[in-house]
């Protein structure tokens, strides 16, 4: 299934410092391929996750159509006096996870997300999409992620969408208190589902809400839970829930 993606074009001589001192990652990543990041609130709430792609003269993002226009809106206000001029570019996003085309860049989260290609045409190889995130716990936004996510706790550092040496980035300071804690309370874990449970449902622990039902794939999916209450035995309506990892 394709997915409905905006590109947006970043261009002007300020643009690399423009996105380096806002995003999370990076962007030096972008030169020689993609780098996914994300733009936070100062409180460290999650605007977009994105890719960036680095060309000659732009910079070009590459972030779900239905937080495109948000995306763009705030980087039009940090823009300031920066030589830096945004605009929606008529590309289109092919991917698959077979044979690369040529001038197609690996998804940087995980291998297992095969390939990603910009040009005038959207594409998609027919891959299930939906088992190789849940299988590889990569969350997808309006799916697990949304306006309340910190990205820790939904994997950004193990998918490559964080940066912690990189310097300032709105949001870096919450970001960075959660890094340094001891562990994280909450967060995204791959859990089996025995029984008929659809995304969206509440998950309990001993009559106790501990998390979220989202994605799913067969008997597989992907459940946002608070740790240290998900034990024992958990249940998502009449199904059974048990945490995998």
């Amino acid at each position: 299934m394709t997915q409905d993606r905006t590109i947006i074009a970043v261009t002007g001589t300020d643009r690399e410092e423009f996105l380096q001192g806002l995003v999370t990652n990076d962007i030096a990543r972008a030169r020689d391929g993609l780098a996914y990041t994300a733009l936070l609130t100062p409180q460290g709430k999650l605007i977009a996750d994105f890719f960036v792609k680095g060309e000659a003269d732009r910079l070009l993002i590459d972030v779900a159509s239905d937080v495109a226009a948000q995306l763009f809106q705030r980087l039009s206000m940090y823009k300031l006096r920066a030589d830096v001029a945004l605009a929606e570019a008529d590309l289109k996003v092919s991917r698959g996870t077979g044979l690369a085309p040529e001038d197609a860049l690996p998804d940087p989260r995980h291998p297992a997300l095969g390939w990603r290609l910009y040009g005038a045409q959207a594409g998609d190889d027919g891959s299930d999409w939906a088992a190789i995130r849940v299988e590889h716990l990569i969350p997808e936004w309006g799916a697990e992620l949304g306006p309340e996510t910190y990205i820790l706790e939904a994997g950004f550092e193990r998918m490559g969408g964080v940066d912690f040496k990189k310097g300032c980035y709105v949001g870096q300071e919450v970001t960075a208190r959660m890094k340094h804690k001891t562990e994280l309370r909450k967060g995204f874990a791959r859990v089996a589902v025995e029984g008929d449970a659809a995304p969206g449902a509440q998950i309990l622990s001993n009559d106790k809400a501990v998390g979220t039902l989202h994605s799913r794939a067969g008997d597989r999916a992907i459940a946002w839970l608070r740790f240290d209450r998900a034990e024992g035995e958990m249940r998502a309506g009449e199904a059974r829930v048990i945490r995998i990892d």
